[in-house]
Order: C-alpha cells, then sequence, then structure tokens
C-alpha cells in the first residue's frame, strides 16, 4: 500500500475528517536530503475535523502523528494544516 494511501486511511479512522486532502511533495525534493527515492518522502496534509476545533496547533499536530503511528518513519517530512 502507498504511504499516501496509508496516511489517508489512518487520519480518516482517527478523525472522521469533513475535508481531506493529501499532495504528495517528494518530486520536489528529489536529491535533497530525506529523499530516500522511494517518491514517498514528504507530504502537505490538510485535514478538517470537529475533534480538533478544541485543540491548539501543537495539540493538533500531536494528535495527527500519534495517528499515524510508525507511519511517520517512513516520512521524512509532513506539512500539517
Amino acid at each position: 500500500m502507498s504511504v499516501e494511501k496509508e496516511i489517508r486511511l489512518r487520519l480518516e479512522a482517527a478523525f472522521a475528517p469533513e475535508r481531506l486532502e493529501i499532495e504528495n511533495e517528494s518530486h520536489r525534493h528529489a536529491g535533497h536530503g530525506g529523499d530516500d527515492g522511494s517518491g514517498e518522502s514528504h507530504f502537505r496534509v490538510l485535514i478538517r475535523a470537529p475533534v480538533f476545533q478544541a485543540m491548539g496547533r501543537v495539540e493538533r499536530h500531536r494528535a495527527v502523528q500519534k495517528a499515524l503511528g510508525d507511519l511517520n518513519q517512513r516520512i521524512h517530512a509532513l506539512a500539517l494544516d
């Protein structure tokens, strides 16, 4: 399963988001530090879910990182909005 699909499945299961956009930006970082050659190392995620309304920015980021669990080890960069 692709990293992008796994990100989607985990975030949907954890947060039931109203909006979820995942952009694979790995091609923009080819040859840079953290590029492992897989084409699945850098992602940008826009997520909107009611559960986030009561959380601060850092708490939201921690919740997303927790939901991704061991997948974080396969991702070099994750930009969250």
